[in-house]
Parts: C-alpha cells; sequence; structure tokens
C-alpha cells in the first residue's frame, strides 16, 4: 500500500465518525478532497509552487503515535503566562473545554469550536468552509479529513479589544491533526487572534492547518501564527483571506518549529481601499526547513499592500520565500512592496527568495528586492570596540535583525509574546534578555 493509499483509507475508516459527517453538502466536499487528493498525490518538484519544497519523501515517510503528550495544562499555563485574552485549547486536534478560558464576549461575537458549530450553524459554515479545489493537494487533505478547529464570527462594529488565542497542542496516540479555523468578521468589526502549535517529544507527525478569514467593509483583523512544534513534524498550512472595501488584514508568520514548515498565504482585495500587510519571521537550524509562498491579489483599484519576510539560517538549514503580486487591469492605484532578507549564520545554511510582480494595470506603484547576506564585519567591530565579546556581539546583531519584523506587531502583549519565543530558539537567548 502506497502512502497516498493509507491516507485514503484512513478517510474511509473515519468518515462517518469525523464531525459533520451526516451534513450533505460537507460530506460530499469530503469526499472530492479525497479524491483531489488522491489523484495529486503530495506535491512534487514539478509542481511550479513547490520547486523548493518538494514532498514526494512524504511517500516513504512514516508517522508514529506519539508515546505521550506530557502534561497539557503545565504546557498551557508556560504559554500562557498569565496573560488575558479568549483562550481555545486543543489538544491533538479536538477542542479542550477543561483548558480553555473563553470568558465574557461582547453581544454580537461568537467564538466557538468548528465541530460545534458544524452542529448549531451549519448553513453558516457551509459558505465559509472552503471547496475541495482550494489551494494544493495538502489542503485538499485538509478538507476531507479537518475535525475540529475555531469558528470566531464578529458582528457588525464590533471591536474586541483582548486577543483571541487558539492553542493547538500535540497529543498523545497520535501521527496527524487536521485544523480548520473560520473567521467571518462583519463590516467595521475588529479583533486580534493569536494562532498557537506547539508540540514536544521527538515522534514524526503531521500536521495540516487551513485559517479562512472573511473581513468585511472596514473590518480589521489582524493574524499571529506562532509554530514551535517539535523537529520532527511536517506543518503543512495555509492562510486564505478576503477583503470587502476598506478593510484591512495583518498577517504575522512566525515558524520556529517543525523539520518542514510550508505556510501559504493568500489575500485577495475584493473591494476598493483595502490594505494588507505580510510580517513574517522564520529561525532554521539543522537539517529544517521553512518554506512562506504568498500572493497578494490587488483586484479592486486603491488598495495597498506591504510584505515583509525575514529570515535567520543555522546549520544545514534553508529557508525559502516566493511572494506574489498580482495587479489586475483595473486596480489602478495600486500600491504595493514586497521585501525578504536573510541572515545567513553558516556557510552550509540556504536561503531562497523570490519576489514577484505580475502587472496588468498602468498607474501603480510597486517594488520588491530580496537579500541573502552574512553579520556585518563592520557593525561587528563597532560593538566590540565598545566593550562586548565577539559571541555577545553576534548574538545582539542576530537579534537586531530579528526585531525588525517583530516591531511591525503593534500589540504590544503579543509582540512580547513573540520576543520571547524568538529569543528561546537563539544561542544564549537568556544573556541577550541582559544586553536588550
Amino acid at each position: 500500500m502506497s502512502a497516498i493509499d493509507t491516507w485514503v483509507a484512513e478517510f474511509k475508516a473515519r468518515s462517518a465518525q469525523l464531525p459533520g459527517a451526516g451534513l450533505p453538502w460537507l460530506a460530499a466536499r469530503r469526499q472530492r478532497a479525497i479524491e483531489r487528493f488522491a489523484d495529486e498525490g503530495w506535491p512534487t518538484r514539478r509542481h511550479p509552487r513547490w520547486q523548493h519544497s518538494s514532498l514526494a519523501f512524504m511517500e516513504q515517510q512514516e508517522f508514529a503515535a506519539a508515546s505521550g503528550a506530557g502534561d497539557a495544562a503545565a504546557a498551557l499555563a508556560a504559554l500562557r503566562g498569565g496573560e488575558a485574552g479568549h483562550w481555545m485549547v486543543f489538544i491533538g486536534g479536538c477542542f479542550n473545554a477543561g483548558l480553555s478560558d473563553i470568558g465574557a464576549l461582547p453581544a454580537g461575537v461568537l467564538i466557538q469550536s468548528l465541530a460545534e458549530a458544524m452542529v448549531q450553524r451549519p448553513d453558516q459554515l457551509e459558505a465559509a468552509f472552503g471547496e475541495a479545489d482550494d489551494g494544493d493537494s495538502p489542503a485538499a487533505l485538509n478538507t476531507a479529513l479537518a475535525a475540529d478547529g475555531a469558528f470566531i464570527h464578529l458582528g457588525r462594529g464590533i471591536a474586541l479589544e483582548a486577543p483571541i488565542h487558539l492553542v493547538f497542542i500535540a497529543g498523545a496516540e497520535e501521527r496527524s491533526r487536521h485544523l480548520r479555523n473560520l473567521v467571518i468578521a462583519e463590516a467595521a468589526a475588529e479583533a486580534s487572534i493569536v494562532e498557537h502549535h506547539v508540540g514536544s517529544g521527538t515522534a514524526a507527525s503531521l500536521t495540516t492547518a487551513v485559517t479562512r478569514i472573511q473581513a468585511g467593509a472596514d473590518a480589521r483583523i489582524a493574524h499571529l501564527k506562532l509554530q514551535q512544534e517539535n523537529e520532527q513534524t511536517i506543518h503543512l498550512a495555509s492562510i486564505d483571506s478576503v477583503q470587502a472595501r476598506g478593510a484591512h488584514f495583518a498577517s504575522h508568520s512566525l515558524s520556529f518549529g517543525a523539520r518542514l514548515a510550508r505556510n501559504d498565504i493568500r489575500t485577495r482585495f475584493e473591494g476598493e481601499a483595502c490594505e494588507a500587510l505580510l510580517n513574517g519571521l522564520y529561525h532554521v537550524d539543522g537539517r529544517r526547513h521553512v518554506d512562506h509562498h504568498t500572493c497578494i491579489d490587488h483586484a479592486r483599484p486603491n488598495g495597498s499592500s506591504r510584505e515583509f519576510y525575514r529570515g535567520l539560517l543555522d546549520g544545514n538549514a534553508r529557508g525559502v520565500f516566493t511572494g506574489r503580486v498580482v495587479v489586475a487591469r483595473d486596480a489602478q492605484r495600486s500600491d504595493a512592496m514586497q521585501r525578504c532578507d536573510n541572515l545567513l549564520l553558516s556557510r552550509q545554511a540556504e536561503a531562497d527568495a523570490r519576489p514577484e510582480l505580475e502587472i496588468y494595470a498602468d498607474d501603480v506603484k510597486c517594488s520588491h528586492g530580496a537579500t541573502v547576506g552574512e553579520i556585518d564585519e563592520d557593525s561587528l567591530f563597532y560593538l566590540r570596540s565598545r566593550g562586548l565579546d565577539e559571541i555577545h556581539a553576534r548574538r545582539l546583531l542576530t537579534y537586531a535583525f530579528a526585531a525588525d519584523a517583530l516591531e511591525r506587531i503593534t500589540l504590544l502583549p503579543l509582540r512580547k509574546r513573540a520576543r520571547a519565543a524568538l529569543l528561546a530558539r537563539l544561542p544564549g537567548g537568556e544573556l541577550l534578555e541582559e544586553l536588550l
């Protein structure tokens, strides 16, 4: 039996027990999705979007159930650190009400598990869930097997002050988890959503995660994803946003874990005067691999987008960035900028950066750029002349390179959380705390 057949067999064994199995529209989409996955298989280098991150090895990859997930409550307490907010916790891909703390919500705001929403509001989910043809084949596998996640609905004009935290903790006795989050923000709604993916242990497992966001007119949605899974995990994720007139969408993707992490991030301007910020930071070492593949679709006039990704690469690691900006023929007065910068911390590390502009309008302001380099020797000399030894000077310059991405996270508690996650990854991070 091939690896593809194994996933198809898992679907056949589980499909009748998946949440929402009794919904005809959902059962049909899941069936079409698994058929598509079986037909396409895992993407290889022949696929134009996967030239640098082939999943051909997945045909031989075996995923073993973890022997134990550890103390989830302790892991959550350490992660949360007493921070306020609306917390949803998922263990092994399933909502855990006992560890969650959603708290009081204003009228017009709904936060619940996707499995519960399938029972209570299936008609609302049908339009938001997504189709079997969305994304590449890993997204199709997610459509077929996704059992839970978060469903968030923000009523018109409601600004949610505290962040919504979605915490996904790897569970025991599982080899894969398939998560789907749906966010519907009506006109002028505002919220910050933090998506945590954490895991310990050494077992190889698979995570597929899809987050779909509908931002109504003048809505403001900030999404921060912090990926810290163990270094044997394969993490395949996509974030899809659709923006109505005047909507603002900010995506912050921080990838600090997993053996291979792929993040497809897309947003489409379906109304005039939309704004988007795509901001990313990744740190990879050993033989780890991280790939950000983005697309900003300026489909309507007067839109503005900014895209910044920064990578820290050590050991034999590889970082990949492919950013595509499409400006439609009628999207006049579009303003787009994208940039990717990578800092190589070893001679064996590799960075691939491919910013792309596809412009069909003539009244636009668009630019792109990419850099790959090492620590600047002049800056290193300057710090050493001020009394720092070489090790501390290099660590400080490494952090300073990454801090540019952190500063774009406007909400202070989230910025502090991202900063702590980065310092935990960097060698001598505890010493950096003393210097900063």
